[in-house]
């Protein structure tokens, strides 16, 4: 059973989507408010976050960005605006994944299902890829560059991972996206673009890393094996 923690401002809608996920085994809190968001975050320290964007008291970008150097378990966004900037945004202050509202229970009930499966690591441990001194380790899901952690969300740890185990071979947008949203690529989605900038930019924060990640032209994205 895994400890959710529903922040949706709609008391019904909240409801539902709370009573259908127990339905499912898992227990389930909820908060109305987002200027309550963050302390509830911190002191309950839940599995996961279903994060509403539009709260009173504080918005879900906000809470988002807040959370996210103490938290690092995965957060799903809940947007009813449809606009991809909502989603680019959500995405680069820590968001692991996002869906528009309405959303039906049992698409919520898939993203929420394969954002555990893929936080909770690999079955039985000891999954670890180096290339130098950049080590990947999925049964902690940690990352580190000699000895210094990588502060990275789930999600891109989880990008992280498939083009390490694809290194020096490049991954198609498409492949990507199926894999680690359950989407078909539509030739429009940014998500993965945004997390590749994201682990780009926190690799270069060590000299030798900055071109880690490399961009296939017509393709999708390469990890580099070699320093």
């Amino acid at each position: 059973m895994a400890k959710l923690l529903l922040i949706e401002d709609d008391v019904r809608l909240a409801t539902l989507m709370a009573e259908y996920l127990q339905t499912n085994g898992h227990d389930v809190g909820v908060e109305h408010r987002g200027d309550r968001a963050v302390d509830r975050i911190l002191a309950e320290k839940p599995d996961l976050v279903v994060l509403d964007l539009m709260l009173p008291g504080e918005d879900g970008l906000s809470i988002c960005r807040r959370v996210r150097p103490q938290f690092p378990g995965p957060i799903l966004m809940l947007t009813a605006r449809g606009e991809e900037i909502d989603h680019i945004v959500g995405l680069e202050v820590g968001a692991d994944d996002y869906v528009g509202k309405p959303v039906s229970p049992r698409l919520l009930l898939a993203r929420v299902s394969a954002l555990l499966r893929r936080a909770g690591g690999a079955p039985g441990g000891g999954d670890r890829l180096e290339f130098g001194d950049l080590s990947i380790d999925r049964s902690s899901r940690e990352v580190r560059v000699g000895e210094d952690l990588v502060e990275l969300t789930s999600a891109e740890f989880d990008l992280l991972w498939m083009l390490a185990e694809h290194a020096g071979h490049p991954v198609s947008r498409e492949e990507l996206l199926r894999e680690l949203r359950g989407i078909e690529w539509d030739g429009l989605d940014r998500s993965i673009d945004v997390r590749c900038s994201g682990l780009r930019r926190k690799l270069a924060e060590w000299p030798g890393h900055e071109d880690r990640i490399k961009t296939v032209r017509g393709v999708g994205y390469q990890l580099s094996p070699a320093d």
